[in-house]
């Protein structure tokens, strides 16, 4: 849903939040302001688990977001801080491979997988990195069931799914 909606269910008392988020954003009726309730390991540094939007130390973050027309409720079924897991669409999953973080699928079955970015700076042809001499693309590697990593190909069925989620060792 796009910002207005989800501002005028804050107001409403509901729960709101970005698909791959761990917390949520409410409304304070007595304080007549949005409070960021987050996990404490995403907290702004000298902010705890929960912050007056108007003391966000990352602004740009925080437009960015509000611009986003993918908000959702909150409930304990997709955000962590209240016992749920939070999931994305694929989109989504390449975006967060692309700033360093593992993702997987919410339901693969084989303990340990997950996707990671590779940088052409990453890996080695002939045991050295070929700077100016072969051209290196960055590719997605799955970490398998059986501890190998090897290069990965999406199928139809994971473009399209909603259970993208972060990779938690």
């Amino acid at each position: 849903m796009y910002w207005n909606e989800a501002f005028e269910l804050m107001k409403q008392g509901e729960k709101i939040k970005l698909p791959s988020w761990g917390g949520y954003w409410c409304w304070d009726d007595e304080k007549q302001t949005i409070m960021i309730h987050c996990k404490p390991e995403d907290a702004d540094k000298g902010q705890g688990p929960v912050l007056d939007i108007r003391e966000t130390q990352r602004v740009e973050y925080t437009f960015d977001n509000i611009a986003s027309d993918e908000w959702v409720l909150a409930d304990e079924k997709n955000t962590p801080i209240l016992g749920g897991i939070a999931t994305f669409n694929f989109g989504e999953a390449l975006k967060y491979l692309k700033r360093g973080f593992k993702v997987c699928r919410k339901g693969w079955n084989g303990k340990g997988m997950y996707l990671a970015y590779v940088k052409e700076s990453q890996y080695k042809v002939d045991g050295e990195v070929h700077y100016d001499s072969l051209y290196l693309a960055p590719w997605v590697g799955m970490k398998t069931a059986d501890g190998k990593f090897v290069p990965w190909l999406a199928s139809q069925t994971d473009m399209l799914a909603d259970d993208w989620m972060f990779f938690e060792e």
